[in-house]
């Protein structure tokens, strides 16, 4: 099976052309430092001859709304038309957790636009909400210190690897379109500060944790269930936080 990987030089996308290349798959790479630019459209038509999934894990490169609307309208605008004449049979999306709910963020909003766009484009499709990746725990930790004291509020979180995604993303490449939203999350629930706390002991980081009602997570204030999966039954990975950190040593 051919599969084009928008944004196959990221984090994911490497990972996911890895996995599939190992099943025999034709995975390929599509972003601008390959030649292929989804906002603009250049390369498209060229990278999705034959294919017959594409998997869009593209990020806009900035988190203002504005240019983050822009690059999604755009990206999916453009997929769509590139797909409908290449015959794309599965458009698969990975998107956050929460995009419906966190309204207050304006890269929430156009990742939530872009859900929209998919679900209306006429491909089918499944769309992946994940929580956040253990590979971002400290870029979070590092939005929320004053000093050396990490501010969080006291609400669940349960990330995942990002290994686990890539996994969880493969073993939707070789099934069906489902035409509807899943959700994905890392095997472990609790209160965000003591994960947090827990990653920043496990690396050696003196900052200490402090829970704060107040505290906002990149500008956002949060409810109890923002950062986990809302459905009964999400898909979870099978890395623990703790194996994860000892898979990096």
């Amino acid at each position: 099976m051919k599969i084009i990987i928008i944004g196959g030089s990221g984090l994911i996308g490497t990972k996911l052309i890895k996995m599939l290349k190992s099943l025999g798959h034709t995975a390929i790479g599509a972003s601008p430092s390959s030649g292929v630019d989804a906002t603009t459209g250049k390369g498209l038509a060229e990278a999705l001859k034959e294919a017959q999934v594409v998997v869009d894990v593209s990020n806009s490169p900035s988190f203002d709304e504005k240019a983050a609307l822009e690059f999604f309208e755009k990206s999916s605008h453009n997929l769509a038309i590139a797909e409908k004449e290449a015959g794309v049979k599965h458009h698969i999306v990975l998107s956050i957790i929460g995009t419906g709910q966190l309204a207050n963020s304006g890269y929430f909003r156009a990742k939530h636009t872009q859900e929209q766009l998919t679900k209306t484009s006429g491909i089918p499709y499944t769309i992946v909400q994940s929580t956040q990746f253990y590979e971002f725990l400290n870029g979070i930790a590092q939005s929320a210190t004053i000093g050396q004291m990490v501010h969080l509020p006291p609400v669940l979180f349960q990330p995942i690897a990002a290994d686990d995604v890539a996994a969880i993303l493969t073993d939707i490449v070789i099934r069906p379109p489902l035409n509807h939203t899943i959700e994905i999350a890392g095997p472990e629930r609790a209160r965000f500060p003591e994960l947090i706390q827990r990653y920043l002991k496990a690396t050696q980081d003196p900052r200490k944790v402090i829970t704060d009602n107040d505290a906002h997570y990149f500008g956002m204030a949060l409810t109890e269930d923002s950062l986990i999966p809302k459905k009964k039954n999400p898909q979870l990975g099978s890395t623990t936080l703790e194996s994860w950190l000892h898979l990096r040593k």
